[in-house]
């Protein structure tokens, strides 16, 4: 089951430690401390698969050496005290393979650490525990000043702030459960506490790898002995009160297996005694409801707390749907129409169709469509026709990208709907009868979410639109909200693909959407889109004949390749600087030849040449 982790901690010389011999440990690397005048060598570590240090752009190349990073970081601080890097730590979920773990954090790191101008050391650990299950996490070492092509410069305060360690902690959540839900896996992470959550049941405090170690060696662990205290602790929780394991269990994901009952009861349990007496009272108890075999065979089970919250998503979602307090004249919705075409934004049939539909429809209205169809540009002309009417249009969604991607398309202000939620517990910024909501990405809001957002939209006698992709998407919390109101109440649909404007390329789009990759490039193939080649040497030799041939032709252009392993990183750099040595063209500010341009900056599974 996927977990939440995600702590930090400053490596300061105040308490001996060496920014060197972390990062050497963390790479499982050999690396030379000149401070101490000594090696490092952490070799034999296994369990790392990814390590790579990943650069600002404003950062000089020879930062991305690691002993060199962190050996100028040791020479710039001079104090006995100094805090020398910040390490972040987090658990990356075990249903991901290594390469989606590998690409959700660097997706993370470059988002929210390099891009702020910070360099980060990243290393993925894909470690085995005693139980055979996967431990999959990252640290990132960050350096605390400020760099530019010279090298460090002050150290930056605001990267010190409790209100950036939260910031990331919530990002982390929002980060993995929009990446679980793209790949289809069913699981969610909250970085809310147990209580804030709701749940009885206490967190357990990591062991982590010294703990282990001595552990393992017989000697006093206090981490390892807390970790098993709070398990068993909740272990007797739970059998005082099942319910209380449920709805634990299905705060991540609606429905459930044996092998992941078996997995919950594991974690919050100790020994076998006690973990055998957790899986019947919670497999048995009252509340669990069986659902049959699902497609793999596994029997399915649910709890009557999810199916309650379903009922009362209906019963709010039926109540909307039966109000119609927010009707828009002929006359507003020419202007807005007349509007958006001085503009230079033209609807086409079925954005016209399902623009027409949102503004007709009850208290609830459901727009179904691919990415790239156009749903922002249609929300657009709706927000404009509804201002006229003199309705005050808000929009949300789950993940805060998303959020300000649909007030960028649209023009609605955007929010998340963890934001309102937080707002409307206590009583603030409740909405109102004059209020539309327009909820985006709506196919990856859980049911219960769903069904809060709903219940107050109808308490207020407010209008909820819901757009999103029911193909697309996965709820990342438990339950399928928006594909079972699409089916109770129906949708416009909105099919065809207006971003790519070739017909090929549409076509591929819908199938990408569907999950059926294989056709999609099978039409990229036909146009020569896609190139395949007799083995690993023959594509690399072909491909950096390509790259040399569109540099030659097009200097001020921009190109990119993209790798998956850090030892291809080295040898197509190789191969791009041998090519580019012959034309000196250093002059040229975009010049490919430029010593700091010439090719991939070492920076792992999607490294580029430039």
């Amino acid at each position: 089951m996927a977990i939440y982790h995600f702590s930090a901690k400053i490596i300061s010389r105040g308490t001996g430690r060496s920014a060197v011999a972390a990062a050497a440990y963390r790479a499982a690397e050999r690396l030379h401390d000149e401070r101490l005048g000594r090696a490092h060598d952490f070799s034999n570590k296994a369990g790392v698969v990814h390590s790579e240090v990943m650069l600002p752009d404003c950062a000089p190349e020879r930062l991305a050496n690691r002993a060199t990073l962190w050996n100028e970081v040791e020479a710039g601080e001079k104090r006995k005290d100094a805090q020398l890097a910040r390490e972040v730590e987090f658990a990356i979920p075990r249903e991901m393979t290594k390469e989606q773990g590998i690409a959700l954090a660097r997706d993370f790191v470059q988002r929210e650490f390099v891009e702020r101008g910070m360099i980060a050391d990243v290393n993925v650990h894909w470690d085995i525990g005693a139980d055979g299950e996967a431990k999959p996490h990252a640290h990132v070492m960050l350096s605390l000043r400020s760099v530019d092509a010279e090298g460090f410069g002050p150290k930056v305060r605001d990267w010190n702030s409790s209100a950036l360690l939260q910031h990331w902690r919530g990002a982390w959540a929002e980060h993995v459960n929009e990446r679980c839900a793209m790949l289809g896996i069913d699981a969610r992470i909250d970085h809310r506490s147990y209580a804030v959550q709701g749940i009885e049941l206490e967190p357990q405090h990591k062991i982590g790898a010294a703990g282990a170690r001595r552990e393992a060696k017989g000697e006093d662990a206090e981490r390892a002995a807390d970790h098993r205290a709070i398990a068993r602790g909740n272990g007797d929780k739970i059998l005082a009160d099942p319910s209380a394991g449920l709805e634990a269990l299905t705060r991540q994901q609606a429905t459930f297996t044996h092998c992941d009952l078996a997995k919950f009861a594991h974690r919050h349990s100790e020994g076998g005694e006690q973990f055998e007496r957790v899986m019947a009272a919670m497999r048995h108890h009252a509340s669990v409801v069986a659902l049959g075999r699902d497609g793999r065979g596994d029997e399915r089970f649910t709890t009557r707390s999810m199916l309650t919250a379903e009922q009362r998503l209906v019963h709010g979602a039926d109540q909307l749907a039966s109000a119609c307090g927010h009707s828009v004249s002929r006359g507003d919705v020419a202007q807005a129409v007349a509007v958006e075409s001085a503009r230079g934004v033209h609807l086409s049939g079925e954005q016209r169709a399902a623009f027409d539909h949102v503004m007709r429809a009850p208290d609830l209205a459901l727009v179904v469509g691919y990415a790239g169809t156009g749903k922002s540009t249609m929300l657009g002309a709706a927000r404009e026709a509804w201002e006229v009417a003199g309705y005050q249009v808000r929009g949300a969604a789950l993940s805060g990208i998303a959020a300000e991607n649909l007030e960028a398309g649209s023009g609605i202000a955007s929010r998340t709907l963890a934001s309102l939620e937080h707002g409307w517990a206590r009583d603030f910024d409740r909405l109102t009868p004059r209020d539309i909501l327009v909820v985006d990405e709506a196919g990856m809001i859980g049911t219960r979410q769903m069904e809060r957002v709903a219940a107050e939209a109808a308490r207020a006698g407010a209008k909820l639109v819901l757009v999103g992709d029911v193909q697309q998407l996965q709820a990342i919390e438990a339950g399928a909200a928006f594909r079972l109101l699409a089916e109770r109440h129906g949708a416009a649909e909105i099919g065809e693909v207006r971003r790519q404007q070739a017909e090929w390329m549409r076509a591929a789009t819908r199938a990408m959407a569907r999950g059926d990759v294989g056709s999609a490039l099978a039409d990229y193939a036909r146009v020569g889109a896609v190139q395949s080649a007799e083995g690993r040497d023959t594509a690399r030799s072909a491909l950096i004949d390509r790259w040399d041939a569109e540099r030659r032709s097009a200097p001020a252009g921009s190109r990119i390749i993209l790798t998956h392993e850090n030892k291809e990183v080295k040898m197509l750099n190789d191969a791009a600087r041998e090519r580019s040595q012959p034309r000196a063209c250093s002059a040229s500010p975009r010049c490919p030849d430029r010593a700091r341009r010439a090719g991939v900056r070492g920076r792992g599974p999607y490294s580029v040449l430039a």
